[in-house]
């Protein structure tokens, strides 16, 4: 009897361990003809998606442009409605919320835990507002009416990620491409929310300045117990930042391992394919050009089977008329692919800590 309770108590521990359980996640958009919008189709951006991010990790989501991450993304934060799914959020106190079903008021309550960072630094930012006005904002609409409470907290964020609170006063056009993403970053942190989600935070950056966004999401991530989502299509980017890894293929997801399983043993064709397209930030490092042949699938009109088929070159006849299950190939390492056991992948060796050719450790 004593040991079935310890079972029980571990189980809940490892349960309550989950910030974000996602299930079954679909966004499926309409496709309309004629003038009476009759409805003839479906984009299935977001199809059968599943993962869970923990309190405090950070989880790279991966994949070609138009795979479905933003889309994910964007439906985790409830800026779009999923059609269906659960998205399980554990609040501070234990209580377990479906973010995909609650209401207005319970959803604006939770927009205090929960945070975006966006892609594009120079379109995320009004013009015509100050810093003040930006990073104050969220503050303002969640009920803090004093000036003063709002300038000292907003002198705060600029100091924590790296700038003068004597730029409060200025406008967004007087910062660099690097500047202003650290501004971003302010804003989405001036409600001390618990998960962030980092829509592509650093591809319109120089290298050099990815680098400095990078470490500071780190140490910001360290200081503050911060949990991430962290979509990004730049593998070396998401190695070095992420704890667990997950692959997008048209709206599917087909692999999911911590970090440098994934990068060293894929299980999956599309993600040893990615990572032999890595470049090596090395001159003396020769490497074979390697092209993924064919094009990615339409999720308006997707493939029977595995949806990856049509460009796999270690297809077999199941392969076109089954969909492969997302199942736990190994401890931890979850994959959606028939023949995930008996291939053996190439993987991308040697856990380099660089980028583009710039440490992201600044050195």
């Amino acid at each position: 009897m004593a040991e079935e309770t310890i079972d029980q108590t571990d189980s809940y521990i490892a349960e309550r361990r989950n910030l974000l359980d996602v299930q079954n996640l679909r966004k499926y958009f309409p496709i309309t003809r004629g003038f009476l919008k009759r409805v003839i189709g479906h984009v299935r951006a977001v199809d059968d998606v599943s993962f869970t991010i923990q309190q405090g990790e950070t989880l790279g989501l991966v994949g070609e442009s138009g795979c479905g991450k933003t889309t994910t993304a964007r439906c985790i934060m409830r800026a779009i409605d999923p059609s269906s799914g659960e998205i399980l959020y554990r609040t501070e106190d234990g209580q377990v919320l479906d973010i995909g079903a609650i209401g207005k008021g319970p959803l604006r309550e939770l927009r205090k835990d929960m945070q975006m960072i966006f892609q594009d630094p120079f379109t995320s930012l009004n013009p015509r507002m100050s810093l003040l006005d930006i990073v104050g904002e969220p503050l303002l609409v969640h009920g803090e009416r004093s000036m003063r409470v709002r300038s000292e907290r907003v002198a705060e964020l600029l100091r924590l990620v790296g700038l003068r609170p004597e730029y409060m006063r200025r406008f967004p056009h007087a910062f660099s491409g690097g500047e202003r993403q650290r501004i971003g970053i302010a804003r989405a942190l001036a409600l001390n929310p618990r998960l962030v989600v980092a829509d592509e935070p650093v591809s319109a950056l120089d290298v050099s300045v990815q680098a400095q966004v990078i470490n500071l999401l780190s140490d910001l991530q360290e200081q503050l117990s911060l949990t991430y989502l962290f979509v990004a299509h730049d593998l070396s980017v998401v190695r070095h930042i992420s704890d667990r890894v997950a692959v997008m293929y048209v709206g599917k997801m087909v692999e999911l391992a911590e970090t440098e399983e994934l990068f060293s043993n894929p299980k999956h064709p599309y993600t040893s394919a990615l990572l032999q397209s890595v470049p090596v930030p090395d001159p003396k490092v020769r490497k074979e050009t390697f092209v993924l042949e064919g094009e990615v699938a339409s999720p308006a009109n997707p493939p029977s089977g595995c949806y990856f088929h049509p460009r796999c070159a270690f297809r077999v006849e199941i392969c076109t008329e089954e969909t492969p299950e997302f199942v736990e190939d190994s401890p931890n390492h979850w994959v959606a692919c028939h023949r995930a056991k008996e291939l053996d992948l190439a993987g991308l060796s040697g856990a380099t800590s660089q980028f583009g050719g710039v440490s992201v450790d600044g050195e």
